[in-house]
């Protein structure tokens, strides 16, 4: 039986997927909210659909993934399609959920793994936390989660804006961030859907959590250019938003990946990255 893949926002993650998954014969479908979008999910090996506003059919699905923004209410995919979902619940093989690491809260640079409790504190992580556990309680569904950390790749990463100027360095001394190159994100996501675990949990990072600061200065001078100035956090003019992911400071743990799904990273630190994308790959 041809497997289907029914991706709910098919964004940057999930046109890395849809790459790996449509030369080996996979059927896949990817929503977005506007024509804009359909490009590119056409050029991913996916069949766009405007959503909401086509119909849906999830006749023959046998793979869910889910990339949506939560908000306050939690998911809105749930939200609109929740009732067919928990009635179809025995037709899925695997759904995946794209949450964030976002959810663990601040741990003051401390460690984190899957079995440490969440604690959000920035809104963003509330919500995902919300549209989590609505995903995880409906009966019978097998349900992954995946909490991502910052995604970087091709068209997204430090070299077009150090290209544009005005790039900082901000400084807050202790602070790291994970981060993780969106073709593990793939190759981790169809290690999952080969080898399915209904209700488990994954963190997907590289191996070195790293101060904002080292990213930027390694891509400064892969690109020859100037060192970006430095900024102290205090004195940096940040909007809502970006001064949140600096309020929370931890490492993430991702042993369950490599020891569970048998994952060995293409990117397993960003200067690895940072040199794959001067390559063009």
């Amino acid at each position: 039986m041809t497997k289907t893949l029914f991706s709910f926002g098919h964004g940057y993650s999930a046109q890395a997927l849809s790459r790996k998954l449509a030369p080996k014969g996979w059927k896949i479908f990817g929503t977005t909210r506007d024509l804009e979008g359909t490009g590119a999910i056409r050029a991913s090996g996916a069949e766009p659909l405007i959503w909401p506003g086509d119909a849906l059919n999830l006749d023959g699905v046998t793979h869910l993934l889910i990339s949506t923004a939560p908000d306050e209410a939690g998911d809105p995919v749930l939200a609109a399609l929740g009732d067919e979902i928990t009635k179809r619940s025995n037709q899925f093989d695997w759904v995946g959920y794209l949450s964030t690491t976002a959810v663990y809260g601040d741990h003051q640079g401390g460690w984190v793994d899957e079995d440490t409790p969440p604690t959000p504190t920035a809104k963003r992580g509330r919500w995902r936390m919300l549209a989590e556990e609505q995903w995880s309680a409906i009966p019978g569904l097998p349900v992954h989660i995946f909490r991502l950390a910052g995604i970087y790749g091709p068209g997204r990463g430090p070299f077009s804006k150090l290209k544009r100027g005005g790039l900082r360095r901000i400084i807050k001394p202790g602070q790291v961030f994970s981060r993780i190159h969106v073709e593990d994100i793939a190759q981790i996501l169809e290690a999952s859907m080969m080898k399915p675990n209904p209700g488990s949990i994954y963190n997907v990072c590289d191996d070195e959590p790293v101060p904002p600061q080292d990213v930027i200065g390694y891509a400064a001078e892969l690109q020859g250019l100037p060192l970006p100035p430095a900024v102290r956090f205090d004195d940096a003019d940040l909007t809502p938003m970006a001064r949140s992911f600096y309020n929370e400071n931890k490492r993430v743990r991702n042993d369950r990946i490599k020891e569970e799904l048998g994952i060995d990273l293409i990117y397993p630190n960003y200067r690895v990255g940072l040199e794959a994308l001067m390559k063009g790959k």
